[in-house]
């Protein structure tokens, strides 16, 4: 048998084991979509380093709420009533920083990834809906921790003592996180973009004076506070407050509050959301 033809029959051979592993699948890497908590990490992953990338949300996430408590503490302008200014004002930015984050900056976000039909794609890659919601999510609550660690150490640095029970903290803190996003997705999903940066801006401003974040519900008219109470800012400021500014228990109203809003606006988004 001549080598020739003996080359032949080996590469013949060689093709088959080819063609008989690549029947098998055994492709490397191997093809297909990856394990789902691993899509939902690099999303959310990548989620976060766009936001804080963003100027225009590093602003509103950051920058305000940590100029709003530095200036109101070291400027006797609002009366806090009794104690230091700092131990009121803690409380209500970390609930402003919730809603810069879970509501305001989401909603934008979101909104014009939708215009440019950014969700419109994402929505038939791989990774399901409910999957792309979820990494926004964990982006949210990472962005979040970032902020009440800095407002945090800032609040301790001016003089904050902050009382009472961490477990009522966290739970208003999540609590808050999901009533605010149910609330900017619902907004982001059924306006258009345009609409949605002014009217998120415009609600930012208005629970911002309204909320209990930086002016005392009770300097407001009886009839105002009964309705301020029922805001979602307002349940998250006043029940953080309770709880770290007063030492209070869990502060259930508070909470019943929040969970309605949270409940009520994640399904109004998941109802009439629209992905283009």
């Amino acid at each position: 048998m001549s080598a020739e033809t003996t080359g032949t029959g080996a590469a013949a051979t060689g093709a088959a084991a080819t063609a008989r592993s690549t029947a098998a699948g055994s492709y490397a890497p191997r093809p297909g979509a990856a394990p789902l908590p691993r899509m939902i990490a690099a999303q959310a992953a990548l989620e976060t380093k766009m936001l804080l990338r963003n100027g225009e949300q590093l602003l509103l996430t950051v920058i305000i709420p940590t100029l709003l408590l530095v200036l109101f503490s070291a400027v006797d302008v609002v009366d806090t009533g009794d104690g230091k200014a700092v131990d009121f004002l803690a409380p209500g930015i970390l609930a402003l920083a919730v809603m810069s984050t879970a509501f305001t900056g989401q909603a934008i976000a979101t909104g014009f990834e939708r215009r440019y039909g950014v969700l419109k794609r994402l929505a038939v890659s791989p990774l399901p809906r409910w999957g792309l919601m979820t990494a926004k999510s964990l982006s949210v609550l990472v962005t979040e921790i970032l902020q009440v660690i800095l407002v945090t150490g800032i609040a301790l640095a001016l003089g904050w003592s902050p009382h009472g029970n961490p477990f009522a903290v966290l739970l208003l803190l999540v609590l808050g996180t999901a009533a605010f996003s149910g609330l900017g997705l619902l907004m982001a999903g059924t306006l258009k973009a345009e609409a949605t940066l002014a009217a998120a801006n415009l609600v930012f401003l208005l629970l911002l004076i309204g909320g209990g974040v930086i002016v005392p519900l009770d300097k407001f008219p009886q009839g105002a506070q009964d309705v301020l109470g029922l805001l979602p800012i307002s349940a998250l400021s006043e029940g953080l407050r309770d709880v770290l500014q007063h030492g209070a228990g869990m502060p259930w109203g508070n909470l019943g509050i929040l969970a309605v809003w949270a409940v009520a606006g994640l399904a109004a988004a998941g109802r009439f959301f629209r992905w283009e």
